[in-house]
């Protein structure tokens, strides 16, 4: 089970933090996050991880090395200063050679505490070339721009619209939880080689076409792309013990 990590990002919500160190590399809780995040795949049945690397990038490589003492074998996708969006870099990843013909996608600063082993299976079992996580915003968290259809677990993504320009506001009450499932091809077919792309715009392709399962989850989502996030997150693990 292959984890794409897009992990280029400039990070400007946290400066002045960031201005020497990237955000996956934040500490909380005595250990930078990406311990955190890496250490939760490996206990839920990720084996291969690629990162994708950017600003800072060679301080998370150093840091992370092969990660052969968490059991997993981690390779890296540098951007360097051309950041590329979200589904650009998962493009190149695909161009570099590295991507399984299904893998996961989250992000750097997102700490999703879910089986990651039940979201790739219920990719797996679902039929559809992508699926996306969502989560029953109202929202509460953020800005919610998923229409979902289903009951708890598996169903499928009627509409992604992150802007919310095609329907009223009202439609939308799920949120794109941040992991995502893909078959390679999609990326080979939508995501053009060298571009600048965003995977909101992939998704809403796909959500349009009926080719867009989805996945209602139970847990909140953290991340440490804000401050606020950065505190609930280091809550939660206190809270944990």
């Amino acid at each position: 089970m292959q984890c794409l990590i897009l992990a280029g990002g400039l990070a400007t919500r946290m400066r002045p933090i960031t201005e020497t160190i990237p955000k996956a590399l934040i500490p909380v809780a005595g250990k930078p996050f990406v311990d955190h995040q890496l250490g939760w795949l490996a206990a839920h049945g990720v084996t291969d991880v690629v990162l994708s690397i950017g600003y800072l990038g060679g301080a998370i490589r150093d840091h992370v090395g092969d990660g052969a003492p968490l059991g997993l074998r981690v390779r890296y996708v540098d951007e360097g200063t051309r950041l590329r969006g979200t589904a650009g870099a998962v493009r190149l990843a695909y161009d570099e050679g590295v991507l399984e013909p299904r893998f996961l996608v989250t992000y750097g600063d997102s700490f999703l505490p879910i089986d990651f082993a039940a979201v790739w299976n219920a990719f797996t079992t679902s039929g559809a070339p992508a699926l996306m996580t969502v989560f029953h915003n109202q929202g509460r968290w953020d800005t919610s721009n998923v229409i979902f259809e289903g009951g708890d677990g598996a169903g499928r993504i009627v509409l992604y619209d992150k802007q919310r320009r095609t329907r009223p506001p009202a439609s939308f009450s799920f949120i794109d939880y941040g992991l995502s499932a893909f078959d390679r091809q999609v990326i080979a077919d939508g995501v053009p080689a060298g571009a600048t792309a965003d995977l909101a715009d992939l998704f809403h392709g796909l959500s349009i076409k009926g080719q867009l399962a989805g996945m209602q989850v139970a847990e909140r989502f953290y991340e440490i792309g804000s401050p606020a996030g950065l505190e609930d997150f280091a809550a939660w693990l206190h809270a944990r013990g």
